[in-house]
């Protein structure tokens, strides 16, 4: 397990490293002082401790231009201000802590960022043995994993991301494009805030797509692309 650490103050650095020293000893510790010297850096972390005020690059920024080549880190952001816990969104935080905190709070947090990571690959293996993966969500303060195969279709609406199966509607704050390359060629993005799952249409039109559970708009552009995509699934499952 790679842990770092970013914070400009070295005290708040040897903090954390005294404290994931005694929650996790055998972790891969890296520490940071700027968010310039972690991008510069070869090594990916699976779990991310992150300063938002730094000189330089501050912790936003810095997180944006991880993501970039990391995806799959755990970011939780460290900060004495609760101003930017909505941006934190934006770049898929697991947590925002809001300084001070006490042990407790900590050791719960790092502890929940830890298993998510296990899961995360755990789900990355079976995703390279062939088999469809899960996908594990934030909602409700609770982490729950949700089969892709379940999902007949994902919508946007007011900065969350709603998961229509056909026994509930799930809602969890992310991003469209990241649940979009998750699931893969299964699903399609018929418009900007509708990605249906092809094993669960019913019938379509130029205008909209119909779901055994619901129904979805098509946005004209994405018309022929998504037909050819249904095409090619269908032959991939040896349908007519």
């Amino acid at each position: 397990m790679k842990i770092a650490v970013c914070d400009d103050e070295k005290e708040i650095r040897d903090m954390f490293a005294e404290k994931i020293g005694k929650l996790c000893p055998e972790a891969d510790l890296s520490l940071y002082q700027s968010g310039e010297e972690l991008l510069l850096s070869d090594k990916e972390p699976d779990i991310l401790l992150l300063d938002i005020q730094m000189p330089g690059k501050n912790g936003m920024e810095t997180a944006k231009e991880l993501r970039r080549k990391n995806k799959r880190a755990i970011i939780i952001f460290v900060t004495a201000l609760d101003d930017f816990v909505f941006q934190a969104f934006d770049v898929g935080a697991f947590h925002y802590l809001v300084k001070p905190f006490d042990d407790r709070k900590f050791a719960e947090v790092l502890q929940n960022a830890i298993e998510q990571s296990e899961d995360r690959r755990g789900l990355e293996d079976a995703g390279r043995k062939g088999e469809m993966p899960s996908l594990i969500i934030t909602t409700g303060g609770k982490h729950i994993a949700v089969n892709l195969e379940d999902i007949v279709y994902a919508e946007v609406f007011d900065r969350k991301v709603i998961l229509h199966t056909m026994d509930a509607d799930i809602e969890y704050y992310g991003k469209m494009r990241e649940l979009e390359e998750k699931a893969g060629d299964e699903f399609y993005r018929i418009h900007r805030s509708f990605l249906v799952n092809f094993g669960y249409i019913r019938k379509y039109d130029a205008t909209t797509v119909y779901l055994e559970k619901g129904q979805a708009l098509m946005a004209k552009q994405n018309y022929q692309g998504f037909v050819k995509q249904y095409l090619r699934y269908n032959q991939r499952k040896g349908r007519r």
